[in-house]
């Protein structure tokens, strides 16, 4: 097992030397050690670019983890809620993997490369909660986070400019599936995976090699409208996508300190991902007797009125009169696409149900002058944004 993963001092991503080069802001922030850009010339233009083009995103900083051994499977499926005995090789799962309280700790994507061997992605950096976690499992937990440079290649033109890279077969990947192809002598995993709701892929290849694939994926997009984005510019897209955030739509539960901050699967609408029919699984019991007596929140998509983003704000069950507060706002956003208000919030059981009317109290400054508005506010139950395009196979060209 790897001795540690905390990195000493900022660190640059082997794209760094590519991305600095089409800096125009300096707007970068720090993503577990590493410098990560907020924008690198127009968060819109970025926006758009993921929209109606192809967006490119550094995810190397992505916590990322080598699991292999004569248990892998078994410590898998003990770790996370979803039946990992389902997800073949070549495929990838999305899950979630909680404490003994039933409460997330974190999620993520766990790729199943080729029988016996997985990798494990997540925002968060886990190794001491995975090796806690192994023990009696005859397993190998290996952090390769620096090892493997990724990049996720977003956007209706994704799969036409990675075609133009001489990937065949490329057409036939599925959703949540990968392929593993030759690139200058190094082996290129191309899953079709991402955080935008929208047609992409997610690229991995060993770090050494990035820079030569980052020119390779330019110089195939030039006619396809080819852009690097920001983290600003991906947030928008996720939330479009109802797609959560840890630290923004829940706090893992191994950095809370209060009770009742945390969140279980089924208060983050994760429940497809829990499966009793499995004998064991970190949590199990908790989620058990949650699901006999029911959840305390639950989280809920919001399409409000008007064109002011309901950041950090309240939620009322009504608008005035003996208005009761049910819940907060956790992610907003004014959606370009969609021409919608929208945003994920957590609220009080039973209120949220779809089709319910609730009231968002809004604030917002104009020229140093504060104004409120009591907007209202639909719950949903679909993502804001969900293209035919993104699960169309094979997708079409662009």
């Amino acid at each position: 097992m790897s001795i540690s993963e905390v990195p000493q001092g900022r660190l640059r991503t082997p794209f760094y030397s590519r991305l600095q080069k089409l800096d125009t802001l300096n707007t970068w922030h720090e993503w577990k050690g590493y410098s990560s850009a907020d924008a690198l010339y127009c968060a819109e233009t970025e926006y758009f670019a993921i929209r109606n083009a192809t967006g490119v995103f550094d995810l190397t900083p992505m916590t990322k983890y080598r699991i292999t051994g004569p248990d892998a499977l078994d410590y898998l499926d003990r770790l996370v809620t979803r039946d990992m005995r389902k997800i073949k090789p070549g495929r990838v799962a999305y899950a979630v993997w909680c404490n003994d309280q039933g409460q997330v700790i974190d999620d993520g994507t766990i790729f199943h490369l080729r029988e016996g061997e997985y990798r494990l992605c997540s925002q968060e950096r886990h190794f001491a909660w995975l090796t806690a976690a192994a023990i009696g499992f005859d397993v190998s937990i290996v952090v390769e986070t620096a090892e493997i440079a990724a990049l996720a290649v977003q956007g209706p033109t994704s799969f036409s400019v990675l075609s133009r890279m001489g990937l065949e077969g490329l057409g036939d990947l599925k959703p949540f599936g990968l392929m593993h192809f030759e690139f200058e002598g190094a082996e290129l995993l191309v899953s079709r995976t991402g955080y935008t709701g929208d047609l992409g892929y997610e690229v991995w290849i060993a770090a050494e090699k990035a820079e030569a694939l980052w020119d390779a994926l330019f110089d195939a997009g030039k006619l396809h409208g080819i852009r690097p984005i920001g983290t600003s510019a991906l947030d928008l897209a996720r939330i479009e996508a109802g797609y959560l955030a840890a630290f923004e739509d829940f706090l893992p539960a191994d950095t809370t300190v209060r009770t009742g901050r945390s969140r279980s699967p089924f208060e983050l609408g994760l429940d497809w991902l829990v499966d009793f029919k499995k004998p064991n699984f970190n949590g199990r019991r908790a989620l058990a007797e949650e699901k006999r007596n029911g959840s305390t929140w639950r989280l809920v998509k919001l399409d409000i009125e008007g064109n002011k983003p309901a950041h950090h704000s309240y939620i009322y069950a009504k608008e005035k009169r003996n208005r009761k507060e049910i819940g907060f706002i956790t992610s907003a956003a004014w959606s370009p696409v969609c021409k919608q208000n929208i945003a994920l919030g957590t609220v009080r059981m039973p209120h949220g149900k779809p089709g319910d009317t609730v009231w968002v109290e809004i604030f917002y400054q104009r020229e140093m002058h504060w104004t409120r508005v009591m907007a209202k506010a639909v719950v949903v139950d679909k993502p804001f944004w969900f293209p035919p395009r993104r699960s169309l196979t094979p997708p079409a060209p662009y």
